[in-house]
């Protein structure tokens, strides 16, 4: 069937603007991520004599770089709705952050829709498959102190405790207060019939949406990071507020996401935005850690039964479009995630500046030199 005048303007259209959206995501790499090595290397004096100092400038770099990453999806249409428990309520609090993976787009949208949790960005650590290390923003995340984690079964034992290391020597010394992980290992579309095949065998619940998770990095979080006389401890009830002012580990955020039609957004889509504008939908559950337990079996079960959780929320949400209502209560409301453009433009216009500052710096230098 011949292509209509109409749809080959359309086609046409949007290979241009992916084109020029890939080349102005380029220009901003290649301006921002330099910008920032080279502000912490001129930074090293501060480092050496106020290093808390240090890694807070720091923090503000590290989330105006994700906030540049967030801006390529915001202004391309895709936004975020959320829905559950209001996580500014514990953003100054320490909390280890749960999410489900179905794709690239994953990280991308948590980087977005965090921006707006007061410190939470600057203050956070990322574990990630170790092939990022080797992406353009590897640097930034090595610099920051993210954990790199390779998969597979020759290497867990070993790297669990490279995180447990890890996370005693920068976690606290850097200040950070949030860690973020996946506990299924990787990809939806990828572990899905392994975990599938795993739960018959042991006569554990089907899962479609989610796969069962695994429980090495999340038990060493909790073994490194939490006050030894809080975890283990189970109690009931609601925690309040004021409870979180004790040292150590204080909540579990369970994060659900959820794609329209269960279609997941890819880093490749994030950047050139040939699709439709698409609203990205984000459920939040807020554990206190003292509910959570310590021993090995008691924890696993507790792990799946989070994602046996998200298994039901997500076939909830892609039969109805929405979230069910906390229990107890009979509407689920939704918040509309936020971004000032006005700022999204301020930190691009910095990240430019900044490129062409250091360029004149070193085509001085060069002159003066040679």
């Amino acid at each position: 069937m011949a292509m209509t005048l109409e749809q080959a303007q359309r086609v046409g259209y949007t290979c241009l603007k992916a084109l020029l959206r890939f080349a102005f995501m380029v220009a901003n790499n290649l301006v921002a991520i330099p910008s920032y090595v080279l502000y912490l290397i001129v930074l090293q004096p501060l480092r050496i004599l106020d290093s808390k100092s240090f890694w807070y400038i720091e923090g503000v770099l590290f989330k105006w770089l994700l906030a540049m990453v967030a801006s390529w999806g915001w202004w391309a249409g895709y936004t975020v709705v959320e829905w559950g428990d209001d996580v500014k309520a514990v953003s100054e609090d320490e909390a280890m952050v749960l999410v489900n993976h179905q794709a690239t787009g994953d990280v991308c949208t948590l980087m977005m829709c965090l921006q707006d949790k007061g410190t939470v960005v600057r203050q956070m650590m990322w574990l990630m498959d170790h092939i990022f290390k080797y992406t353009n923003f590897g640097i930034v995340s090595l610099i920051h102190g993210d954990f790199f984690i390779r998969q597979g079964k020759a290497h867990r034992d070993q790297q669990l405790v490279l995180l447990k290391d890890h996370l005693e020597k920068y976690y606290r010394s850097r200040n950070r207060k949030w860690i973020v992980l996946f506990p299924e290992g990787g990809f939806l579309r990828k572990r899905r019939e392994t975990s599938q095949a795993f739960a018959k065998k042991n006569n554990l619940p089907f899962l479609k949406h989610v796969t069962l998770p695994r429980l090495g990095a999340t038990q060493v979080i909790l073994k490194t990071l939490v006050a030894p006389q809080e975890n283990g401890t189970l109690s009931g009830g609601d925690a309040v507020r004021k409870e979180s002012k004790s040292k150590g580990l204080q909540w579990v955020i369970d994060t659900t996401i959820a794609y329209p039609k269960a279609e997941p957004i890819d880093i490749q889509t994030w950047i050139l935005g040939y699709r439709q504008p698409t609203v990205t939908h984000v459920h939040y559950r807020i554990f206190p850690v003292k509910d959570v337990p310590a021993e090995p079996e008691a924890l696993t079960n507790w792990l799946y039964q989070r994602f046996i959780e998200k298994e039901d929320l997500l076939t909830h949400f892609y039969e109805t479009g929405a979230f069910p209502p906390p229990q107890g209560q009979t509407k689920a409301i939704s918040r509309e995630m936020t971004l000032s453009n006005l700022w999204l433009v301020a930190i691009q216009s910095f990240a430019f500046l900044s490129g062409g500052m250091w360029y004149c710096l070193f085509q001085y230098l060069y002159h003066c030199l040679f």
